[in-house]
Formats: structure tokens, C-alpha cells, sequence
């Protein structure tokens, strides 16, 4: 793994002044720094409402290849602060919380994705942004659940293609273009445990409700959804239904940003299986406090360094990523 990923142990965690106002402390710190905040929509909302730009995988890529801030904060888990990273090494990266990883990133390691693509020569490599630097250099494109069906729809019919590491996200890209893709057998922790028996329940207690669902689900589940889309996607459709209902399968931590938009409709989440957790959470994307925001700041860390050589491999595809966007 990239050297930025240490034990956050690693981390003088300091003591905070109770009376410190955290969120003008990290504005202070901001200002001095130059400094950018990013927030992916799952973070917890007092981080949402901090942030300089809050989006979606893409977006977030976006903004990062743009910037003219000194430093970047990346509110979110490692791969999103490496791609900004890969993006910006001439930049200092800083991640609140350097265990915030991810059940895709990490179910794709190097070496077997590497023995996996052996078995598949002369085939196009796209991998999900949710990987790891090591597989993004591996791959001949990178794409987002943004823009996975134009990105694979950019290449030549009869070229194939390995399609990595959510294998949900692969099918239903597949399904849309009736294309044929080798999968790599990953996927999200948090849309996979979402319960289609909770969701049923749902849709009879509200019959007038719509659903909106991420690709990242099984496709068991995405048969029930109204609209099938990345998290940008699922809050334009929001934005757009008429419906005052809506349920909603992706992480709640997007549904902060659907009551700001829409006030005057509902929302439901659709709990996990296990009604003993919080299993429609993102573990990973909740290890981020503000206390750990501002603590990053303020020292400086933990803060992502990558490989020379493998940040260049990984910056070609998703350079190709971004242009075709």
C-alpha cells in the first residue's frame, strides 16, 4: 500500500480546548494553509456544510485536477485523497483519518488483480475509481459510476473488456449497453447488505414513493428502483420527481444534501439485513470527525505520499477518464 496509509497511531492526536469553536478554528486554518476542503456526500453533514465543494466521486476528481489551493483536505476515504494526490503532487494531501479505507479498494489487491489480468491479454482494463493507486496503474481507463456507461460505451464493440473491482456496478453497466464484460469479483460492503425484504416493506408502507438506488446494489434490489444512478445522479433525480416520497439506497449520508434541496419531501433509508447494525452506513466514511478535520490541519497530517513511479502509471487513465468526462 502507498506509504500515506500508516497506523493512525502514527498521528499525535493533541488535545483540543473544549471552548475552541471547531468550525472557525478549521476556517482560521483554511485561510492560513490555502487550503481546500472536499467532502464526499456520505460524510457526516457538519463536515457537508464545511466543505468548499461537496460531490460525488467524479466531481470530486474534478475539482481536485482544478484547484489552485495550497493544500487539499480530503473528507472521504484514502483512495479519493490519493486520486487527488495522483492529480496534484506537487500539492500537499491530508486525509483526517488515514484507516478510512474501502471494502472495494481493499477486496482488489495488486498482486492477485495482476494475476487475474494474465488470464485476460489483449482485453481493456477500466477500473472503478474505488481501487487502490496500485490498481489504477494497471488500468487502461478509470471511470466513475458517473460515467462507467459512456466510458466503457467509448470503446470499440468488439473490444473486451475486464471490468474492476465492483462487479454490481460492471453488470449493471453491462445491462445497459448489452455488452459483455469480465468482472472482477468485488464489491461495496454497505450497498451489498441492504435489505430487499426492508425495501418491499417500504414501498407498501409508502405506495406513493419513489426509489432511487445506486448501481453499486445487487441487482436484486435495483429491479425495485425508479432511477438507477451515481450519487450526483440520484440528487438531480430528487430534485426533478415529482414525488414527495422518496426511498433511498445508497450510504443516508447523501440524504443531508436531499432535505437541504428538498425540504418539503420525505425520505427513507432502507436499513441492512442485520437490524443489529448500522450496516447502511459506510464504517470508512464515518471514521472522519470534525475534531479529526481539524486535527489534520492544524498538524499538518496524516498526510498521502505515493510512489513516484506508480502515481504517473495511474495518472494516464485517469487523465483519459477526465477527458472523456
Amino acid at each position: 500500500m502507498a506509504d500515506g496509509k500508516r497506523d493512525m497511531s502514527e498521528q499525535n492526536p493533541g488535545r483540543i480546548d473544549p471552548r475552541l469553536d471547531l468550525c472557525e478554528a478549521i476556517d482560521d486554518l483554511r485561510r492560513d494553509l490555502n487550503a481546500v476542503i472536499l467532502a464526499h456526500y456520505y460524510q457526516e453533514s457538519e463536515i457537508q456544510d464545511l466543505a468548499d465543494f461537496v460531490g460525488d466521486s467524479l466531481a470530486l476528481s474534478q475539482q481536485a485536477a482544478r484547484t489552485d489551493a495550497e493544500v487539499i483536505v480530503f473528507a472521504g476515504v484514502h483512495f479519493m485523497a490519493e486520486t487527488a494526490k495522483i492529480l496534484n503532487p506537487d500539492k500537499q494531501v491530508l486525509l483526517p483519518d488515514l484507516a478510512a479505507g474501502c471494502s472495494l479498494a481493499d477486496g482488489c489487491p495488486a498482486g492477485e488483480f495482476a494475476a487475474f489480468l494474465a488470464r485476460y491479454p489483449g482485453h481493456a482494463v477500466i477500473s472503478y475509481i474505488n481501487c487502490s493507486l496500485e490498481t489504477k496503474a494497471m488500468s487502461d481507463i478509470i471511470c466513475t459510476s458517473s460515467n462507467a456507461v459512456k466510458i466503457v460505451g467509448s470503446l470499440p464493440a468488439d473490444r473486451p473488456v475486464v471490468f474492476a473491482p465492483d462487479r454490481h456496478l460492471g453488470a449493471w453497466v453491462s445491462r445497459k449497453l448489452g455488452r459483455d464484460l469480465v468482472l472482477w469479483p468485488g464489491s461495496c460492503e454497505v450497498h451489498e447488505q441492504f435489505s430487499e425484504r426492508k425495501l418491499v416493506e417500504l414501498k407498501v408502507a409508502h405506495p406513493e414513493a419513489v426509489v432511487a438506488a445506486h448501481p453499486e446494489c445487487t441487482e436484486a434490489l435495483l429491479q425495485h428502483a425508479d432511477h438507477v444512478g451515481s450519487t450526483s445522479a440520484i440528487l438531480k433525480f430528487t430534485r426533478e420527481t415529482g414525488a414527495r416520497e422518496v426511498i433511498v439506497l445508497t450510504e443516508p449520508g447523501i440524504i443531508h444534501q436531499m432535505r437541504k434541496e428538498n425540504p418539503d419531501k420525505e425520505f427513507f433509508t432502507v436499513p441492512g439485513a442485520d437490524e443489529t447494525c448500522n450496516c447502511n452506513e459506510c464504517p470508512y466514511m464515518k471514521l472522519n470527525t470534525l475534531e479529526k478535520l481539524y486535527l489534520c490541519m492544524r498538524d499538518r497530517s496524516p498526510e498521502i505520499v505515493l510512489d513516484e513511479t506508480l502515481r504517473l502509471r495511474a495518472l494516464r487513465p485517469i487523465e483519459r477518464m477526465l477527458a472523456l468526462s
